[in-house]
């Protein structure tokens, strides 16, 4: 199988604001739900140790985020998706239908075991990362995240939920993991992994402004 990264996956305003009162501080930014669609669902185009593509990409999400969702949409297309809980103490279920159940596990260790460990691991694409905070935290405590697919919102929003790291141009900051520190990659960088011409510098929907960006640890 391919190596496991970790790739989280937000919008976030200029002081990493990403929620209030349990939802979006924003709304109407289709293109940007789009996007994020898109290339969660867009499957890497290298191979596995067995020669094979790999399978369907991965969702990893908190209970709340999962509520969030509205239940038409839920699992979200395209993708396994995996909830987690403290209230989910059950064993890990070995078959599920993605198409129509989630994953339930207790933890974020749960979920990377779930997906390295038997058929699974064989059939694993890219792991993402979507929220909410405490989720985002727990991630960043890994080796194994590796990138941040930022939105970073220009406009000004109240938050009350924030992205638990600074991103920002002049910013040096660790994650607390002793892992290495974050740099934002280029536009062609970005173009490359997401496997699509992402719309170039500031874009605006709904009167919110909002940039398109990726970010990588540095070791």
């Amino acid at each position: 199988m391919l190596p496991l990264e970790l790739t989280l996956v937000v919008a976030a305003t200029r002081n990493m604001g990403i929620g209030r009162n349990g939802t979006l501080p924003w709304t109407g930014l289709k293109k940007e739900m789009a996007y994020f669609a898109r290339v969660t669902k867009r499957a890497p185009s290298l191979l596995n140790q067995d020669g094979n593509p790999p399978g369907m990409n991965t969702v990893i999400m908190g209970r709340k985020t999962w509520d969030s969702i509205p239940p038409k949409f839920r699992p979200l297309k395209g993708r396994l998706n995996i909830v987690l809980s403290r209230s989910h103490a059950e064993p890990l279920a070995k078959y599920i239908n993605a198409e129509t159940e989630a994953v339930k596990v207790g933890s974020l260790e749960q979920a990377i075991q779930y997906l390295q460990t038997g058929s699974t691991a064989a059939q694993t694409g890219r792991v993402f990362i979507i929220g909410g905070a405490q989720i985002y935290a727990a991630a960043l405590q890994l080796r194994e995240a590796k990138r941040v697919l930022l939105t970073s919102i220009m406009s000004d929003f109240e938050c009350d939920t924030f992205f638990p790291l600074q991103l920002s141009e002049t910013s040096t900051q660790t994650d607390g993991s002793g892992a290495g520190r974050w740099v934002r990659k280029s536009k062609e960088e970005l173009d490359q992994w997401t496997g699509e011409t992402v719309p170039d510098g500031i874009q605006e929907e709904n009167e919110t402004r909002y940039e398109f960006q990726m970010w990588e640890r540095v070791e």
